[in-house]
C-alpha cells in the first residue's frame, strides 16, 4: 500500500518529460520542414527570375498580374507555348506594341484607324499565343511516336513508369523533354501518375496524347501488358503523323489564301492614300465612311475566319 503513492508521482513525472521530449521533436521537425519548403520554394522563385541566366524585367507588374484572373489566364498560355516571357513582360511588351501601332496607324493612314489597329494588336498578341501554343504542340504530336517508343523500351528493359518517364525527358529534344521533364519534377514531388500526366494533357492537348497518357494511367493503374500496348500505340501514332502530314500539305494553299485575302485589303488602303493623299481623312471623316470601313473589315474578318475554319481537318 505504501508502493502506491511512491509510483504514482514517478508514473506522471515520467508521463510529462515523454510529452515534452516529443514536443520538443514535434516543433524541431516543423521548423525544419518549414525551412525545407521555404528554400525549395525561393530556389524555384529564383529560377523562375533568372530564367536561364536573364534578368526578368517588369517584377512589380508581374508580381500584381499573378494575383489577378487575367494575369493566371496569360501564365497559363505562356507556359503552354514554351516562350521564356513572364505574364509581366508579355502585357507590358503587348500594350507597348499596341501603342506603336496606334500611333503609326494614326500618322500615315487617318486617326479613326488608330483605334482600329490597336485593337487588331490585342488581338494579334493573343493570336501569336494560340499560334505559338499549336505550334508547340504540333511539334509534340510528331515527337509523340519516339515517346511511346523510348517508354516502351524502358518499361521492356524493367524499369518502372515513372523511372522511365525521367529517362524519356533526358533523352528526348524540347518541346518533348521539358514536358515530359515537368511531368517527371511533379511525381518527385509527391503528385500522382494520373495528376502529372493529366495537366500534360491540359497544357498541350491533342488527341494523340490523350490516347498515350489514357494507355500509361489505366496500365499503371490496372498493370497489364505496358511494353505491348505502347508498340502498338506507336504505329498507331506513326500512320496518323504520315496522314496529318498530307493533310497540312494539301491544305497549304487554302492557308496561305486566308491570310493573302486581308493583307490584300489593307494594301489597297495604302495604295489609295499614295494615289489619292488625304483619302482616308476625307473618307472617315463622316459617319457613311466610318461605317463602311467598319463594315469593310468585319466582312474581311469574317471571311479570314470562314477560311481558316473551312480549312480546319480534325483526324
Amino acid at each position: 500500500m505504501d508502493t502506491l503513492p511512491v509510483s504514482l508521482p514517478m508514473l506522471t513525472l515520467g508521463v510529462t518529460l515523454l510529452c515534452g521530449v516529443l514536443a520538443v521533436a514535434g516543433v524541431l521537425a516543423y521548423a525544419s520542414g518549414r525551412a525545407q519548403r521555404q528554400a525549395l520554394v525561393d530556389r524555384l522563385t529564383a529560377a523562375g527570375q533568372t530564367g536561364a541566366g536573364r534578368q526578368r524585367r517588369f517584377a512589380g507588374v508581374d508580381r500584381r498580374l499573378r494575383g489577378t484572373r487575367f494575369g493566371r489566364r496569360v501564365e497559363l498560355r505562356l507556359a503552354a507555348t514554351g516562350l521564356d516571357l513572364t505574364p509581366g513582360e508579355f502585357v507590358v511588351w503587348m500594350a507597348a506594341g499596341i501603342g506603336a501601332l496606334w500611333l503609326i496607324a494614326g500618322s500615315f493612314l487617318a486617326a479613326f484607324f488608330g483605334p482600329v489597329a490597336a485593337l487588331i494588336g490585342l488581338w494579334a498578341s493573343f493570336a501569336f499565343l494560340n499560334w505559338q501554343r499549336n505550334k508547340r504542340i504540333e511539334k509534340f504530336i510528331n515527337q509523340l511516336p519516339e515517346i511511346s517508343r523510348v517508354l516502351a523500351n524502358a518499361t521492356q528493359a524493367g524499369l518502372a513508369l515513372r523511372t522511365a518517364l525521367a529517362m524519356a525527358a533526358e533523352e528526348l529534344e524540347d518541346p518533348a523533354g521539358a514536358e515530359l521533364a515537368r511531368v517527371a519534377d511533379r511525381l518527385a514531388l509527391g503528385h500522382s501518375l494520373d495528376e502529372a500526366l493529366g495537366e500534360l494533357a491540359e497544357r498541350l492537348p491533342s488527341r494523340e496524347l490523350v490516347v498515350l497518357v489514357t494507355t500509361l494511367v489505366l496500365s499503371n493503374r490496372a498493370g497489364g501488358t505496358v511494353v505491348e500496348s505502347l508498340r502498338n500505340l506507336t504505329r498507331t501514332l506513326e500512320e496518323r503523323k504520315e496522314t496529318r502530314r498530307e493533310i497540312r500539305t494539301q491544305l497549304s494553299q487554302v492557308t496561305v489564301t486566308a491570310y493573302a485575302v486581308p493583307a490584300i485589303g489593307v494594301g489597297a488602303l495604302l495604295l489609295l492614300d499614295r494615289v489619292m493623299p488625304g483619302a482616308l481623312d476625307r473618307m472617315t471623316g463622316s459617319f457613311l465612311g466610318q461605317a463602311a470601313v467598319i463594315v469593310a473589315i468585319g466582312l474581311y474578318a469574317v471571311g479570314f475566319f470562314l477560311v481558316r475554319r473551312l480549312s480546319r481537318i480534325d483526324v
